[in-house]
């Protein structure tokens, strides 16, 4: 089942969301869940750190026994959870998930009542377990119920609800357990209160179809985790990208884990400080969360994490030198902590790598949900969530293995931005399409102002040849920025040669074609290629002119595309054809112009054009296979190019 189909305009911004049926329920049902969970968890931490004497776990244990009892469920129970959601309804999976937690937090209530630390304990292993359980469903759902282009701005909004909830929850479970002489009681009838809220608003969250109604459940945790790992590896980019997501809950967990110690050894401060920096944590995420729809032009921008990852190293490096050189000095409050000046550089670190950490992992979360067959998406969600609680573990063990080292918290900040740094090189190289994302980003923003009309009319799945005028030495890369699917391109040899550029384009698989007088083997090997990537589901670009303007006009297209299209249709492939236009891009800087002596050149006099010029891509309606010839798209394209 593929996504709704959203005009262009459905709805102004991603907060827009929160006024349709389809979203708004869901969402406020995770976030008092989330809220919840942390009102729960916080509240009886602060219960057996400060409240509660129990000698068979000290209060410095009592957060590390709290944080592995909730973990837990996801290594064991993850594999099912998948299946569940794959199998049924994902409505019917929510209000189940949600009527297990009244019944948790009814029992966690006369846990509360009584004082029982054992009875909240098998009350964090069953939210554990309700976490779990909803875990694949939140990530499930969202593609079924939006369309591509608002996968971005719901994972956002959602991101930010989750850390809002967690925070608001954190801070209401701390003040009500301390509440005198009612602080239990309070925090019983929050935490069933809650559970009622996100049943009673799970009851308007509309049907959600299962995707894969005939599967069999396979009820062994162990062979079923090997299988959905496997499973996800089937997707190598998909796969990839959940190393990925798993290394930023590694490096999250790192800071989180260390912000009591913190804001006690380091910073001088008390509570109230540590509090603070989750609060900038929390927001910095929010944000970073948020602005992700607004810089991928509503579509999935990978080009963004490239960027997350560079701000997560830069900020927790700097983390490191705002923090080592800090005076020793009494215990501080709130007020005494803001006056000064160096604790600022502080807070605006830690909430600039969240925000940057916001960045990289929400179109993470979106392009797994769009490349994952919806058959068994929810099992490859499942998969993450193992990775994610095996990346937590093993940053709580390298983080006690430092400290036990020797290593200061600063030191284990700079050793993590370091590790981030690594990490995301290692991935880019494994994965070139999020680094030739991030270039297309960085060149269609800052080095042009790049407008795009019509993108609309590039299909979200399934094979199609994209044909486009050809002005200048990067209109691969301003394809690329349009389209929120990767490109295979057939671009003339040459290009190739071009220092940097060639490298790039030779990093996105580029098909190097030459003139069939030249090399006959490389001209038919390109089409043989170009043919395979059709019939592989893929977009296919052409530039049918055959070589680059040498004065701006457009020039007649040769019947290279013609080949293709029969190719494909001789494997039964009957690919649609789109046409495209790129605007105002001749005479910049990578286009050529007409200089002394009447040699045309390009890549001269970078600011010839000045910083930031306008430029476009008019993408055109829909050309059958059937009805594409060479002087029809080259009317199109110029029909574009006159708009």
């Amino acid at each position: 089942m593929t996504a709704p189909a959203m005009a262009p305009d459905a709805h102004a911004n991603q907060f827009a969301l929160l006024k349709q049926r389809r979203f708004a329920p869901f969402f406020w049902t995770q976030f008092a869940g989330a809220a919840n969970d942390n009102l729960f968890k916080f509240a009886f931490t602060v219960m057996v750190t400060y409240q509660l004497q129990v000698s068979w776990m000290p209060p410095a244990m009592a957060g590390l026994v709290i944080g592995a009892l909730f973990i837990l469920p996801f290594l064991l129970f993850s594999a099912t959870a998948g299946q569940l959601t794959d199998k049924y309804d994902k409505t019917t999976i929510i209000r189940f998930v949600k009527n297990l937690e009244i019944a948790i937090m009814v029992l966690a209530a006369w846990g509360f009542f009584r004082a029982d630390p054992v009875v909240l304990l098998a009350c964090v292993f069953l939210m554990g377990l309700h976490s779990t359980l909803f875990g694949p469903v939140k990530f499930a759902y969202l593609p079924q119920v939006l369309a591509a282009r608002e996968l971005t701005g719901g994972n956002g909004m959602v991101e930010m609800g989750t850390f809002v909830a967690i925070l608001l929850g954190q801070v209401a479970g701390g003040l009500l357990v301390a509440l005198p002489q009612i602080g239990h009681t309070s925090v019983a009838v929050a935490c069933v209160l809650l559970a009622l809220v996100g049943r009673g608003v799970a009851q308007a969250i509309p049907r959600a179809p299962a995707t894969d109604p005939q599967l069999v459940v396979n009820w062994n945790p162990i062979s079923e985790t090997w299988r959905n790992l496997k499973l996800a590896r089937g997707n190598i980019v998909v796969f990839r990208s959940l190393l990925g997501i798993s290394w930023m809950w590694f490096f999250g967990a790192v800071f989180l884990s260390q912000f009591p110690s913190f804001a006690k050894e380091v910073l001088h401060g008390n509570e109230q400080v540590a509090s603070l920096l989750l609060v900038v944590f929390s927001v910095g995420i929010g944000i970073g969360s948020l602005l992700c729809e607004t810089l991928s032009r509503r579509q999935v921008e990978i080009g963004l994490v490239p960027l997350g990852a560079i701000g997560m190293s830069v900020f927790a490096i700097d983390l490191y030198f705002a923090s080592r050189g800090l005076p020793a000095g009494p215990e501080m409050g709130l007020g005494a902590f803001l006056a000064q000046s160096a604790h600022w550089r502080v807070m605006a670190d830690l909430g600039l790598l969240s925000l940057f950490a916001g960045l990289y992992s929400v179109p993470m979360y979106a392009l797994i949900q769009l490349r994952s067959q919806p058959t068994h998406r929810a099992r490859i969600i499942a998969a993450n969530n193992i990775l994610n609680a095996l990346f937590m573990i093993a940053s709580s063990v390298i983080a006690g293995a430092l400290l036990g080292a020797g290593f200061t918290i600063p030191q284990i900040f700079l050793f993590t931005g370091i590790a981030n740094a690594l990490v995301a090189f290692y991935i880019f190289l494994l994965v070139p399409e999020y680094l030739l994302r991030f270039v297309a980003w960085v060149l269609s923003r800052f080095v042009y102002r790049f407008r795009i009309e019509g993108d609309e009319h590039i299909p979200t799945e399934g094979p199609a040849v994209l044909v486009c005028n050809h002005v200048s030495f990067i209109d691969a890369v301003l394809l690329m920025a349009a389209s929120p699917r990767p490109i295979r391109f057939i671009m003339d040899h040459r290009i190739f040669r071009v220092p940097v550029l060639g490298w790039l384009f030779r990093l996105a698989k580029a098909i190097p074609i030459a003139p069939q007088k030249d090399d006959p083997a490389a001209y038919e090997r390109a089409f043989a290629q170009a043919i395979q990537v059709l019939r592989e589901g893929d977009l296919l670009a052409i530039f049918p002119e055959g070589a680059i303007t040498s004065d701006g006009a457009l020039q007649p297209f040769k019947g290279g595309v013609m080949k293709i299209l029969a190719g494909a249709r001789a494997e039964g492939v009957e690919p649609p054809v789109i046409p495209m236009a790129l605007t105002n891009l001749w005479g910049s800087f990578f286009s050529r112009v007409e200089v002394r002596e009447g040699k045309n050149v390009a890549m001269v006099q970078p600011f010839r054009r000045g910083l930031f010029s306008r430029v476009g891509l008019h993408v055109g309606t829909v050309v059958t296979a059937a009805d594409a010839t060479p002087e029809l798209l080259q009317s199109r394209v110029s029909g574009l190019l006159s708009t």
